[in-house]
Formats: structure tokens, sequence, C-alpha cells
């Protein structure tokens, strides 16, 4: 089930369940995930994105392999807060995904979110080769602790 507000997505989590966090992009998903305990995201992989099913088919491996319980998909909002077209197929991958895997969804603001990977990176002194490589499952990392640190304050 899709939940708009985190609150409603905490609430709906088994206990002990980790999470997944994802960086939707048009050629790559990132991927992050979080510990049982739901207090630090580590990102874990880049997906490559070619059809839908395969994409799932991967999510769902590491769904199955993590114990994940709920996912954290990052919302491409403009930075005047507006939704456009990337948000709208945001939406409709989640809506595809909730089909396929039936786990609790929210959405995460995820506007700069790249750039504080970035940043990240650059203090880490990581080649340019390397940060090309990362950067999406950083970002998903990013998405991913901004979550936990919200729903730690409920």
């Amino acid at each position: 089930m899709i939940h708009d507000e985190i609150a409603d997505f905490a609430a709906a989590l088994a206990p002990g369940a980790a999470l997944v966090g994802l960086d939707y992009g048009e050629k790559t998903i990132g991927v992050a995930v979080s510990d049982r305990l739901r207090q630090v995201a580590t990102p874990l992989e880049t997906i490559r994105r070619k059809k839908f099913t395969a994409d799932a088919a991967r999510l769902a491996e590491i769904a199955t392999a993590r114990g994940i319980g709920g996912i954290v998909l990052g919302l491409p909002r403009n930075m005047d807060g507006s939704e456009g077209p990337r948000c709208q197929s945001t939406r409709a991958f989640a809506r595809n995904l909730d089909r396929v895997l039936g786990l609790p969804i929210t959405f995460w603001d995820e506007r700069l979110s790249t750039v504080a990977a970035e940043r990240a990176l650059l203090e880490a002194d990581t080649s340019r080769a390397r940060r090309a490589e990362v950067i999406d499952h950083v970002a998903a990392g990013v998405i991913l602790q901004g979550a936990l640190d919200r729903m730690r304050h409920l």
C-alpha cells in the first residue's frame, strides 16, 4: 500500500523489518538499505534499468534476502515544491511496485539528495570515475536516512 504520510507508513511497518530506499532515475535505480533497528541507511547498489519486470525482480531479491518490510522512494519535486513529469513517472513506478511486491511504500522529498551525495563523495576524495559508479546508491542512502531520521521523531 502506498502512504503519502510518513506517520501512516511507519504505522504500517512490521516491527524489526529493515527498509529499502530507492533513488529512481531514468537510467538507474539507486538502492540503499537500513538495519533492522531502522537507525542507519547503507548504500547497497545501483540497478541499471531494463524493463520493469527485470527491475522489480531484482528489488524482490533484495527485499527477500535482507528482510525488507517497506520502501522509501525518493520523489523528485521541483525546487518550488511542485510536481512535474518525473514525479508522475515515480508515482507510476510506485503503483507498479506495490502490485508486485505488496510492501508499504512512502515517498520522501529527494530535492538536493544527489548534491548531498556528491559533496560526501568529494569530501571522501573519491575519484570522478568512482563517483559516477556510486552516486545513485549514495543518493538513495541520503533519501533513506532522511526518512529514518524523521520516523525516529514521530
